[in-house]
């Protein structure tokens, strides 16, 4: 059965524009994190991403301030390293392994960019940082979340406007 009309692309609505940007990262965040001082044991930290079921954290001064980030590979290298050189867990602490280079972005960024960002970067989590101090992290499951709790419905009007229904 061939095309019968084609219309092409259509225009979103002013309605269904705004209910796209407002659905911002600093929404669906998570801001009861479990984080890490740069003092702690690589040990200290392998124990926490067990106990806590995560695959890493923020590493994060006194002031709260971000510093770095530290994950279940960080992890795995140094315990690596340490068999191979034959020393244990507690000699090395979180800031000789943690990655001090550490991506953040925006609270106000609309989730669909965030989940293009995790894309591109093949990051599993991004921090947000406000006025310096870290306040929440997004990671992949929660961009999959907020995509869940729009209904059908929800999700159709930001992408189609009401004419088109």
């Amino acid at each position: 059965m061939g095309i019968k009309s084609f219309q092409g692309a259509r225009k979103q609505s002013a309605q269904a524009s705004q209910a796209v940007s407002s659905l911002r990262v600093r929404d669906y965040m998570s801001t009861n994190l479990v984080t890490f001082r740069p003092d702690q044991s690589v040990q200290e930290v392998v124990e926490g991403i067990i106990k806590n079921k995560i695959s890493g954290g923020p590493v994060v001064n006194e002031r709260n301030e971000l510093v770095g980030i530290i994950s279940e590979g960080d992890c795995l290298k140094q315990l690596s390293e340490s068999r191979y050189y034959n020393m244990p867990l507690e000699h090395d602490n979180v800031e000789k392994r943690m990655v001090r280079d550490v991506e953040t972005i925006d609270g106000d960024m609309n989730v669909f960019d965030a989940a293009n960002k995790f894309l591109t970067s093949k990051r599993r989590r991004f921090p947000i940082v406000e006025n310096g101090k870290l306040i929440g992290q997004i990671s992949q499951k929660d961009i999959l979340k907020a995509a869940l709790q729009l209904k059908g419905e929800n999700w159709n009007s930001t992408t189609k406007s009401g004419a088109d229904r």
